[in-house]
């Protein structure tokens, strides 16, 4: 792939530090439990970004206009949906070498200029898709814990469902999350990140659980949510890889065991700092 215009999505310049912020409303449950602050969504166009035309140059971006009740930002974050959809669709089934400005503009049916008021790499689209991904899986689980028995295994088990089932289900989002956020070094640095996100919201709802009120947790319980969240990412790939003979329903159970095994261990060294 290289990294001409045609050929590259992004053409240019690569995701900085700005493009490779994290979706808001995954790092809210990930701040709920100690974790990173919020920051701009990823290669977020808006009124007064520049768009780029089809030579190259930046222009101003288009006027605020409203057609058939459709305000221009509402119409600009519709593309930018048809754009993540196309390169979720790409990369899910031809992977990640297929993604170019050109398939990716066709798979979503828009001219390439409007590709640019959105985004300005291929790193950004992925970094973007991966941010939605991400933000689909935190609202499973969550959603699945709050309406799951008050049980230990119950809790573990619904949130553990929840979230290989979204990313089997529709093993696009499987490849995307857990082989294409591996693609680059920034990529991989954004994957590590998520994971931390999500071992802060397992560590948050194991002192609500198990109702610790030391207001300064022991850290014994981050590094096995970490360990948990990170060790459960590693099997999932080796199970999509037929790595491990496991059917789905096994899959799902056996990391239930380790979940709830470390979880009451860990809670039973804490009693002392329980409600």
């Amino acid at each position: 792939m290289t990294a001409s215009r045609s050929d590259s999505v992004g053409g240019g310049r690569r995701a900085t530090e700005g493009t490779a912020s994290r979706n808001d409303s995954v790092e809210e449950r990930g701040r709920a439990a100690g974790g990173p602050a919020s920051r701009s969504d990823p290669g977020q166009a808006t009124g007064e970004h520049a768009s780029r035309s089809e030579s190259g140059r930046t222009t101003s971006g288009p006027a605020k206009r409203t057609y058939g009740g459709v305000s221009a930002d509402e119409r600009r974050a519709q593309r930018r949906t048809a754009l993540l959809d196309a390169a979720l669709e790409i990369i899910g089934t031809q992977g990640i070498a297929k993604l170019t400005v050109s398939g990716l503009c066709a798979q979503a049916g828009l001219n390439e200029r409007y590709y640019y008021e959105s985004f300005d790499s291929r790193d950004a689209v992925l970094a973007a898709l991966i941010d939605r991904i991400a933000e689909e899986l935190a609202g499973a689980i969550i959603g699945a814990l709050q309406t799951a028995p008050a049980d230990t295994r119950a809790k573990a088990h619904a949130a553990i469902s929840a979230g290989i089932h979204l990313l089997t289900d529709d093993p696009r989002k499987a490849h995307v999350a857990l082989v294409a956020g591996m693609a680059t070094p920034e990529l991989r640095a954004r994957t590590n990140q998520t994971v931390r996100v999500f071992a802060r919201i397992v560590a948050a709802e194991g002192i609500d659980f198990y109702g610790i009120t030391d207001p300064n947790p022991d850290p014994t319980i981050d590094f096995r949510a970490t360990y948990l969240v990170g060790g459960l990412v590693q099997t999932l790939t080796a199970w999509l890889q037929n790595s491990l003979p496991l059917t789905r329903d096994e899959l799902i159970n056996h990391t239930t065991d380790v979940f709830v095994l470390l979880g009451e261990d860990l809670a039973r060294r804490l009693a002392p700092h329980r409600r």
